[in-house]
């Protein structure tokens, strides 16, 4: 469930150096703006790297920046003589290593492997057995892929690679069973819509975050942090994530107040569990806005919850959710430690120009997708395209004529946003859509209502099981299993599945993007927390479940509040 790499790019390049170990000190680093950092090698072999400071998202480093026309005279000098060019990039340290390393018979089993399953699933798929028997096909089809997408770092194939695949194949054994190759294209084309409109949210969401980043947006925030008490920081870290993630997706929260963890704490036990914070409160601050979370934000997109229902009814269990273990966590060894008190040197960040300007619009362009929506009644996607638009047209005003600048405007930033993401959701939507439209969902919907008769039970036990699945396919899955005229929209059941598929990942560090993002970032083990944590981010996942449950037999709301006696005045 990690982000797997982005692929390289060769183009828009900044100069500017990055820092190395001892053991690189031969290497001449050329910066690619991205994911990816190329290296120039005295041999004149580009080489490719990963960017640590890329790699958690949307953060960049402060970095020096060398004389500019050395490093072009020294790159021009290879391209124009024949030695290299900007394509001739390897993926670990230089051609002689890969030369060395090479292995062509090894290369040719993989390559002849790879072309066998691909012979015997195209075989397989055109047997007559899958046309009769379409529904164990695809059911043992998805497994498969599933499994591929869980086991991903252990195969080395990307999951969003293998999403596509199971896509694409499950919707031809579709088309091989269904009454014919029209009534499959139909249900393929509606499924798209609704798909894309998902897709396209993402971007744009993304590519607005991307902006306010670039511009050092975010310093707004974490600036105005400047307590350094164990208990009293852990508080506020876990409020003001809670607080972001509501209006940014819990991954780019994560990212942000990490690396502020970084800038305020050292290396240590306690920093690891602030990191923990951030995990648990960056989920539960996404489950009650329907554009803090991917799984709201699908549910809100095809009708499910709709916007002021969802923040009203979620907004309790969910604090009460990141309050409890924050309760616990007090309480623990690590907290009740002595504070270290450390240098901020956050002020190494320099805000971009007119960065206060362009966070305030960026942060208001995803606050205006709800009023969008409620105004005009169109789709949220056309809401998020058209802050992003927006915001285009301020960055390519502020930033004109200004050359060293490109990687503030929007065209840069698109090479920089996890397109690859947005790509294993598409793959994942569509296989699910695939099920859907053969009617499988809807039988297991039908088993889980003969054995299950609780509709609470069964959204919890969905929150349960996304610590250990991605909670995307899960909520797509729940969505073809369970229709409007079943649960109709804002019904307690679908109010619940946001929530538990929201919060219930931060149970185990794999369970959610966030969990992932921490666990890169700050190097954390999976049993470290399973030990220390896994306990405290259930006991919040219960507590905020009965808080929901008995909220709603109350009949709680902020108007419930207000109605009382002793507070209305009667």
């Amino acid at each position: 469930m990690s982000t797997p790499l982005l692929p390289l790019r060769t183009h828009h390049f900044s100069h500017s150096l990055h820092p190395l170990s001892k053991k690189h000190s031969s290497v001449i680093p050329l910066t690619f703006r991205g994911p990816k950092l190329l290296l120039l090698h005295r041999n004149g072999v580009l080489a490719r790297a990963e960017d640590k400071a890329r790699a958690g998202g949307g953060i960049q480093s402060s970095i020096q920046q060398p004389p500019k026309s050395n490093l072009d005279n020294q790159f021009q000098d290879l391209t124009s003589s024949g030695a290299c060019d900007p394509l001739c990039s390897v993926d670990e340290t230089s051609s002689q290593e890969y030369e060395a390393n090479y292995q062509p018979k090894t290369d040719l089993l993989k390559a002849l492997a790879i072309f066998g399953a691909a012979v015997t699933g195209t075989v397989a798929i055109n047997h007559s057995w899958v046309a009769a028997n379409q529904d164990l096909a695809m059911a043992l089809l998805f497994g498969i892929g599933y499994a591929g997408i869980i086991f991903e770092e252990s195969l080395a194939f990307n999951k969003s690679g293998v999403g596509l695949l199971m896509a694409v194949s499950l919707w031809v054994i579709r088309s091989i069973g269904a009454s014919s190759t029209d009534v499959a294209v139909a249900e393929l084309t509606h499924a798209s819509a609704e798909v894309s409109e998902i897709v396209f949210f993402l971007l744009g969401a993304m590519t607005i975050v991307e902006i306010v980043d670039a511009h050092q947006g975010f310093k707004l925030v974490t600036d105005n942090i400047t307590t350094r008490k164990p208990r009293t920081l852990l508080w506020v870290i876990g409020f003001v994530t809670f607080a972001l993630s509501s209006v940014l997706d819990n991954l780019t929260s994560t990212i942000v107040m990490v690396s502020l963890l970084r800038k305020l704490v050292p290396p240590s036990e306690y920093r690891k569990l602030l990191g923990a914070v951030v995990v648990i409160a960056a989920n539960a601050g996404g489950a009650w806005t329907p554009i803090g979370d991917v799984t709201t934000t699908m549910l809100w997109i095809h009708g499910q919850i709709s916007t002021l229902p969802t923040m009203t009814g979620l907004f309790v269990p969910s604090a009460v959710s990141l309050a409890v273990p924050l309760a616990l966590m007090s309480f623990s060894r690590e907290v009740d430690g002595k504070g270290q008190n450390t240098d901020d040197v956050l002020a190494s960040e320099q805000m971009a120009p007119r960065g206060q300007l362009v966070f305030a619009v960026g942060i208001g362009a995803l606050v205006f997708v709800p009023v969008f929506k409620s105004l005009t009644g169109l789709p949220p996607y056309l809401g998020m395209l058209f802050g992003l638009g927006v915001l285009w047209i301020l960055t390519d005003a502020i930033h004109y004529g200004e050359s060293d600048r490109q990687r503030l405007k929007v065209p840069q930033a698109l090479s920089r946003i996890d397109t690859q993401g947005a790509l294993f959701f598409l793959g994942i939507l569509l296989s699910v859509s695939s099920l859907e439209a053969a009617g499988l969902l809807k039988e297991l919907a039908n088993y889980l209502d003969a054995h299950i008769a609780s509709s609470e039970l069964i959204a919890s036990a969905i929150g349960v099981v996304s610590a250990i699945i991605d909670n995307v396919p899960l909520v797509a899955a729940t969505m073809g299993m369970y229709d409007l005229s079943t649960y109709p929209q804002d019904s307690q059941f679908w109010q619940l599945i946001a929530f538990c598929a929201g919060t219930g990942g931060s149970m185990l560090i794999i369970g959610s993007a966030a969990g992932v993002a921490l666990m890169g970032m700050e190097k954390i083990d999976f049993f470290w927390y399973l030990k220390k944590v896994s306990g405290f981010a259930f006991a919040g996942y219960a507590a905020g479940v009965a808080a929901y449950l008995a909220t709603q037999n109350l009949h709680f709301s902020p108007t419930t509040i207000a109605n009382l006696p002793f507070i209305s005045g009667s």
